[in-house]
């Protein structure tokens, strides 16, 4: 496919999400959303916008995207690495990413939930800085697991340096929300 018509198609594509599921944001249709999500992923959707720019629309959707899946489909790591990054950190972000403390699977799965729908039906300004703050969070815990063992593996060291991009993507896409720049 052509890339710019493919970047063209991730563009229209989180546009009509959002904007679809803003001017009929029911409960409803939110919670189908997430389910749909927490189910079958977003599929070929995902794979157009992991292409997108980090800094746009559709590049922020895949991350929220990405940050939501990994938190699915691994609960207990992503709680125990949060409440370690929330244990070690001296930060404002963990007032701003949400979580209830203590940290629990159940607790970073409705976190996850909550920064999600706040995307669709919030300000989506807030729910980028919110998943923008879970990252840094995570990120640290995932770098302190590593370190507080004698082998750290390849997968935990990507996870952490992925978050950290994450986080400094998120935020610069939140602050193109917030002055209704985010394309």
């Amino acid at each position: 496919m052509d890339p710019a018509l493919k970047l063209q198609i991730a563009h229209d594509t989180a546009t009509a999400l959002v904007a679809r599921v803003r001017d009929e944001g029911t409960v409803d249709i939110v919670q189908r959303l997430l389910e749909y999500t927490r189910e079958h992923g977003v599929g070929e959707i995902a794979e157009l916008w992991a292409s997108a720019p980090a800094h746009s629309l559709p590049g922020a959707l895949w991350r929220l995207y990405v940050v939501h899946a990994s938190i699915v489909n691994d609960p207990d790591t992503a709680a125990h690495a949060y409440q370690r990054g929330v244990n070690d950190l001296n930060t404002i972000d963990e007032v701003v990413a949400g979580a209830r403390q203590p940290t629990g699977p159940e607790d970073i799965r409705d976190l996850a939930d909550e920064i999600l729908r706040g995307a669709f039906v919030g300000e989506l300004s807030v729910a980028l800085e919110r998943a923008a703050a879970y990252c840094r969070i995570e990120g640290h815990g995932v770098t302190t697991l590593v370190a507080g063992t004698e082998i750290g593996t390849s997968a935990l060291l990507e996870r952490a340096v992925t978050l950290a991009d994450f986080a400094l993507d998120l935020h610069a896409c939140s602050v193109l929300a917030r002055s209704n720049q985010l394309n």
